[in-house]
């Protein structure tokens, strides 16, 4: 291996860095279904802790399906006709179906991007919505108020889709994350978000985690609910499908997801290369994150990361690029943070916290002056970043693997 996905294309490692790299891949993963259809079909007919969706759906139920927006990588266009058959065994009718795109504080997509996102033929059968009118259920015991799209709300039936992965605060994505926040508003996400700064909002903890228990309390306003996720590997294809109740479910797959992709490692190394993983999750900055925060947790202290991602979007979330492009150093978006938490800041101070760690170089598109003002390093090649010293790690696919330290 010596190549790094960028965008849709690819950077190759010069020789001398790849043969003093040792390269964290992912546990040797089953290998992608040979029939993808048939995997889905197969979760959602035998569920965790559920009735199958034929069974838990009635006929005259006004169905609402949560989907990813385009900065994810869930293939909503497969998951969705063998969904969409087990619904019409069900006795479910077409247009009491609808398909609701979950963007949390993310930007709206274009007609194109719902189209590629869902196919084109779901697309132009099926009522489709990107929230902006939201209803108050009530609050968390955290005092987060649950403001979640009139669509689901209104809905009798509730199925949630995506990817499972790990998350840098939340522990895992997935499950309930599709309504909150997927489907919420800034100030509920807010008030969610807030709570990553209490040490318990661990990456690859879900139990216990302040922020993934908040999520799940808004349990009680769905009582009809059904989760499909499913594991990817590193090309985007799927490794497997757990589907049923949404908590059960959720967790049965992050048992699968720790023994992929939980990769232990003996020490830190002097320097980290990561990747994102190429489109599109090296798509901005504000996605791109994930992956630079996985790799600090097996940098040494004064060490150096090189990001590589094309970032064709920039930063991707206006908060966050006003945090980093104005403040007078890093450890004033820790204590901005610390004062007055703020969406889209949240990830500025994450990315703050991981500069007093370790310098982070960066090859991407962004203007290089740009980069230096947010104190990355700009570069155009990998090896301006390495040193001819001192211990390498290469991780190709930083948003999906979580290197830990023994």
């Amino acid at each position: 291996m010596d190549e790094l996905k960028y965008g849709h294309s690819s950077i190759k490692i010069p020789d001398w860095i790849n043969k003093k790299a040792t390269w964290l891949l992912p546990n040797t993963p089953p290998p992608p279904v040979e029939d993808p259809n048939e995997e889905i079909l197969q979760a959602l007919r035998n569920p965790c802790q559920s009735l199958p969706l034929r069974e838990s759906a009635h006929p005259g139920d006004k169905i609402a399906i949560i989907v990813s927006d385009i900065s994810r990588p869930s293939p909503s266009y497969l998951l969705l006709p063998p969904i969409l058959e087990e619904l019409a065994a069900a006795g479910c009718t077409d247009d009491n179906i609808i398909i609701v795109f979950a963007l949390g504080i993310h930007r709206k997509m274009t007609p194109e991007e719902m189209a590629k996102a869902i196919g084109s033929e779901v697309f132009a059968h099926y009522k489709t919505v990107q929230p902006d009118d939201f209803v108050l259920l009530g609050h968390s015991s955290y005092g987060t108020p649950f403001e979640i799209a009139r669509e689901v709300v209104e809905a009798d039936f509730v199925i949630l889709t995506g990817n499972l992965e790990f998350h840098y605060f939340a522990g895992y994505s997935g499950g309930y994350k599709a309504i909150m926040p997927g489907v919420s508003t800034r100030a509920a996400i807010q008030n969610n978000h807030k709570m990553m700064l209490d040490p318990a909002s661990a990456i690859g903890v879900a139990d216990g985690n302040p922020v993934r228990m908040d999520i799940e309390e808004c349990r009680k306003y769905f009582p009809r609910t059904f989760m499909l996720n499913v594991l990817l590997d590193s090309q985007k294809k799927i490794l497997a499908a757990v589907a049923g109740d949404p908590i059960a479910a959720h967790r049965q797959g992050a048992i699968l997801l720790d023994r992929y992709y939980k990769i232990p490692v003996e020490e830190a190394a002097d320097t980290v290369i990561v990747s994102a993983g190429g489109f599109p999750k090296d798509i901005n900055l504000y996605q791109a994150q994930k992956a630079l925060d996985n790799a600090s947790h097996v940098v040494k202290k004064g060490g150096r990361i090189v990001l590589v991602g094309e970032l064709s979007e920039g930063f991707g979330e206006d908060i966050f690029e006003e945090w980093l492009v104005n403040a007078p150093d890093p450890p004033s978006l820790l204590q901005k943070i610390r004062e007055q938490f703020i969406l889209g800041g949240h990830k500025a101070a994450a990315i703050a916290k991981v500069l007093g760690y370790a310098d982070i170089y960066l090859l991407s598109q962004m203007d290089a002056d740009l980069v230096r003002k947010i104190f990355f390093i700009p570069i155009s090649q990998i090896e301006e970043a390495v040193p001819q010293e001192g211990s390498i790690y290469i991780i190709p696919y930083g948003n999906q693997t979580l290197p830990v330290l023994k």
